[in-house]
C-alpha cells in the first residue's frame, strides 16, 4: 500500500495525521541534536522506552500476589466485531474489559460455580503476532473469592476456576447486547464498507449469526506460576504491538520483523515477515489507542479504591504472617542515580557538557 494510499484512509478514532511525524518508530524522536539516544519520548505506545515504568509495574502486582493458586483467562472479540473496532475503540475495547470483568464476576458469585466475590486485574492487548488487528484481554485472577459476608475465604478447586462454556456464552450474551445498545444509542460510528451498518435492521442482521457462534474464552492455570503471566503482561503495559527485540532489518525491501504462526509448531512456527514500510506503519498505527484510554484496569476486590484493604484482610483470613521489615540498622542503603526522569522515573545519563561561553561584554 503507498503512502498517499495510507494517508487518504479516513482516519479512525485515536489516529492524528501528524503521528507519524513524533511516533514511536521516528527515530529521530529518541536523538538529541548531537546524534545521541536520550532517555525516554514519554510516548506510551512507544517500543523502545519506558521500560523502567514497566518494570514499577511488574514489581507493584508481584508484590499483590496472595499465597493461592492463580488463573490466566483470556476473552477475545470475533473477527466480524473486530473490524468495526478499528472505528470505534474507546466504545468497543472499553465493552470489552466491563464485561469480560462482569462475566468472571457474575459465573463466581454463583454458589453452583464457586459463591465468592472475586478479583481480576485485565490488560488490553489489540494484536497478533503479526501486527494484525486481534482485540482481546488477558487477566491474571486469584483462584478464589471472598464470601458474601467477608468473613471466609473460598478457594475454587484445585486446577479448575469456572467453566469456559459458562464463561464464553454468558460473555458472547452480555456483549452483544451492550453493542446492541451503543449502537440504538448512537455511540457507534461506520465509513467505508461498513457505512451501511449505521441502519439498525443492517446492524442486527450482521450480529446474528454471532449469537450461535462460538466465542473464544480461555481460563487456565499457568503452568510456570502467576509471576510469568505477570512478566508477559508487564512487556507490553508500556509499549504496543511489538518490540525492538523482534526487528530483524530495515532496507529497500521494507521492514522485516519476526512473528510466531500459532498454527504450527515446534521451531517451524517462529518465522521472519518482510513488510512494505507503509504497510508495517499501517499495522502499527492500528494499535494506537485513544487519548486517555487505560489499557490496564482492575476489578472487584482488587479495583484500585479497596484493594490494599482487601489484600490485608485476605492475608489475615489465610493466616498469612507479613514478612519481616528490617531493622533500622539493618538497613541496606541503596546508590541511587544522581539525575531521575520526572516523567519515567528512569535515570537520565549525562551525553554532553556544555562549556560556559564568553559573553560578548561585560556586564554593566
Amino acid at each position: 500500500m503507498a503512502n498517499g494510499q495510507i494517508q487518504n484512509q479516513i482516519h479512525p478514532e485515536g489516529f492524528a495525521p501528524n503521528l507519524l511525524r513524533n511516533s514511536p518508530l521516528d527515530r529521530t524522536s529518541h536523538k538529541t541534536c548531537n546524534g545521541v539516544n536520550s532517555i525516554t519520548c514519554r510516548n506510551r505506545h512507544c517500543p523502545k522506552c519506558q521500560a523502567s515504568a514497566a518494570r514499577r509495574w511488574l514489581e507493584a502486582r508481584e508484590a499483590d500476589l496472595l499465597p493461592v493458586e492463580y488463573y490466566h483467562v483470556v476473552f477475545t472479540l470475533p473477527a466480524p466485531i473486530s473490524a468495526i473496532a478499528w472505528y470505534n475503540k474507546r466504545v468497543i475495547y472499553g465493552l470489552l474489559f466491563d464485561i469480560a470483568a462482569e462475566t468472571l464476576r457474575t459465573i463466581a458469585a454463583d454458589p453452583k460455580h464457586l459463591g465468592a466475590d472475586i478479583g481480576a486485574t485485565l490488560v488490553l492487548h489489540t494484536w497478533g503476532s503479526a501486527l494484525t488487528h486481534h482485540p482481546h484481554v488477558h487477566g491474571i485472577v486469584p483462584g478464589g473469592g471472598l464470601s458474601d459476608d467477608g468473613a471466609r475465604w473460598i478457594a475454587c478447586r484445585r486446577g479448575f476456576f469456572l467453566p469456559v462454556r459458562v464463561l464464553s456464552r454468558l460473555f458472547r450474551r452480555r456483549f452483544l447486547e451492550a453493542l446492541t445498545d451503543a449502537h440504538q444509542r448512537g455511540r457507534l460510528q461506520f465509513f467505508g464498507e461498513y457505512t451501511q451498518l449505521a441502519d439498525r435492521a443492517a446492524f442486527a442482521r450482521r450480529l446474528a449469526p454471532l449469537r450461535a457462534s462460538e466465542w473464544f474464552v480461555y481460563a487456565k492455570r499457568p503452568f510456570a506460576g502467576p509471576e510469568a503471566v505477570l512478566a508477559y503482561l508487564s512487556r507490553y503495559t508500556y509499549r504496543v504491538a511489538i518490540s525492538n527485540q523482534r526487528l530483524l532489518a530495515f532496507d529497500e525491501r521494507g521492514v522485516t520483523f519476526r512473528w510466531k504462526d500459532y498454527r504450527e509448531k515446534g521451531r517451524t512456527r517462529y518465522k521472519a515477515m518482510t513488510l512494505d514500510t507503509g504497510e508495517f506503519m499501517r499495522r502499527f498505527l492500528l494499535h494506537v489507542l485513544p487519548a486517555g484510554f487505560h489499557r490496564i484496569r482492575h476489578y472487584g476486590l482488587l479495583s484500585n479504591p479497596v484493594r490494599r484493604a482487601n489484600l490485608r484482610k485476605i492475608r489475615t483470613l489465610l493466616g498469612v504472617t507479613p514478612e519481616l521489615r528490617p531493622a533500622p540498622h539493618d538497613t541496606v542503603i541503596v546508590d541511587r542515580p544522581t539525575f531521575i526522569c520526572r516523567h519515567c522515573g528512569a535515570p537520565m545519563l549525562v551525553i554532553d557538557i556544555l562549556p560556559r561561553t564568553v559573553p560578548i561584554r561585560a556586564p554593566p
